[in-house]
């Protein structure tokens, strides 16, 4: 602990975002570039070193957080880096993406805001990055063994990295033209620039991991031939089958799918399409799903200058404070948070009918009327109460011509064929059935993150591919030194 004194004599200060008229011109990171570097040596010094630190818990990587924290504190960036990348192969992506439950496992949240472990995380990150400090650790020699990673999403990326780093020969397959999964196509540039992932990319290619796109394992390449070349398989292509909303007017043109919109406008960024063909620019748009996604979209709409944005939640609004009876620390609450896309949206006033920033709570959506064309022009929607039961009298009608469906998802894509093909048994809700070694029923396939978990957050995911991977190379050679955080059933805290 560098300043005892520390979490008493200084204030929680954030990494500032750009103003919001400014950074909606653009598709930029939101936050102000270097205004990080120069609070968060003090922000770090707020750290109590609790005996017993509950972010460990709280955080399935069981990253080192006092200690790295100590470490910045005292501007030793160098260790920093390495306490913190001996934990998490990937933390410029958790310290922008994650939204971060070793926060609310904080001892110092108890009675006062967190420590910002979040920013001072992505801060080590950056700075090692600068510094050379992230430099290839290709393996002193190989194994002689093989695997396949399906998919390079986190955890097929984070399970790749570290079996290549035990010495075995990986090769990761990817459907899409571009390698990062969501990472990719599902998260908007404002939120994390591509240029990360691209840097990390470099580094697993200079370690010697082999990477192959644009194919669909299961269409493009049969399963049973990819498990007869390699000696291992482990399936992490995530759960990317949207749930449905099946109400009348569903079928009208102008309702689509998140993850349909999304992926448009991450490709005009890339520079493979001059517009969105579903872009929002002069339309009243609908957000169905009040999670990370629906604020993705909304994000994404107020930068293609749409007409009004309104994004329904099914839930009634949080409190802005912890539910102790409810909720207690150190479980990770739902209490009103302001994403960057809610501040903007907010402040520029997109939807003058909603409750609080862009959104309607406990909203749920009857049905959807057409213009006569067969294009969506409304929706029609009605306040529920805490068991999501109508409540009378409370219907209203939004304008609507583009509507975007974010209910999640429920599972691993069945469509290429992959799961059939190659046997592996599922759970009733549709995920990857595996035993406590992250295996499958067939030998030598494994399975790990959302594919086989459900949907989670990209530190499960990271955890996931660290842990099927010591899995893995147990499988290999009969024995691993790779780390195994987490295990196949293990969840987030809850009371």
């Amino acid at each position: 602990m560098a300043d005892p004194k520390g979490f008493m004599t200084t204030p929680r200060e954030e990494w500032p975002r750009r103003p919001v008229e400014e950074r909606v011109r653009d598709w930029d990171e939101v936050y102000v570039p270097g205004a990080l570097l120069p609070i968060i040596s003090k922000q770090a010094d707020r750290c109590m070193d609790c005996g017993v630190p509950f972010c460990h818990d709280a955080c399935p990587l069981g990253n080192l957080i006092p200690e790295w924290n100590d470490l910045v504190s005292r501007e030793d960036w160098r260790a920093a880096s390495d306490r913190l990348h001996a934990t998490n192969n990937f933390p410029e992506f958790t310290g922008r993406l994650c939204p971060a439950p070793c926060e609310a496992g904080c001892v110092l949240a108890i009675n006062q805001p967190a420590v910002t472990i979040k920013n001072v995380e992505c801060a080590i990150a950056d700075h090692a990055w600068a510094e050379g400090f992230a430099s290839p650790r290709p393996p002193e020699r190989l194994s002689g063994r093989t695997v396949a990673v399906i998919g390079s999403g986190p955890t097929g990326l984070a399970a790749a990295q570290q079996l290549t780093r035990a010495g075995h020969t990986v090769a990761v397959y990817e459907k899409d033209d571009r390698l990062g999964g969501l990472m990719r196509y599902g998260i908007p540039e404002f939120k994390m620039e591509k240029r990360h992932l691209e840097r990390r990319l470099g580094q697993m290619r200079a370690e010697g991991t082999k990477f192959r796109t644009s194919v669909a394992v299961g269409r493009d390449l049969r399963a049973a031939e990819l498990r007869t070349r390699y000696d291992a398989v482990v399936i992490a292509t995530g759960a990317t089958a949207w749930r449905e909303l099946s109400v009348p007017g569903r079928e009208l043109d102008g309702i689509h799918q998140a993850m349909e919109y999304l992926p448009l406008a991450n490709r005009v960024c890339e520079g493979d399409l001059a517009e969105s063909p579903m872009s929002a620019a002069g339309k009243h748009v609908v957000i169905v799903g009040g999670g990370d996604t629906g604020a993705d979209c909304l994000g994404t709409a107020l930068r293609e200058r749409a007409a009004s944005v309104t994004q329904l939640d099914i839930y009634a609004q949080p409190g802005a404070e912890r539910d102790e009876d409810i909720e207690p620390w150190p479980t990770y609450p739902k209490i009103y948070r302001l994403s960057a896309a809610h501040e903007e949206a907010r402040d520029l006033e997109t939807a003058p009918s909603a409750d609080a920033d862009a959104r309607l709570f406990a909203a749920s959506t009857l049905r959807f009327t057409g213009d006569g064309n067969g294009h969506v022009r409304s929706l029609h929607l009605v306040e529920v109460d805490a068991a999501r039961l109508p409540v009378p009298g409370t219907g209203r009608t939004l304008p609507a011509d583009l509507v975007l469906l974010a209910l999640g998802f429920s599972g691993p894509d069945r469509e290429d064929g992959l799961i059939d093909q190659l046997g592996v048994a599922t759970e009733p809700r549709g995920t990857i059935s595996r035993d406590a070694g992250f295996a499958t029923n067939v030998p030598g396939v494994f399975a790990a993150g959302d594919a086989a978990r459900g949907q989670s957050l990209i530190v499960w995911a990271i955890a996931e591919g660290r842990a099927v991977a010591a899995a893995v190379d147990h499988y290999l050679t009969g024995s691993s030194q790779l780390p195994w955080p987490i295990s196949p059933h293990d969840r987030p805290m809850t009371v």
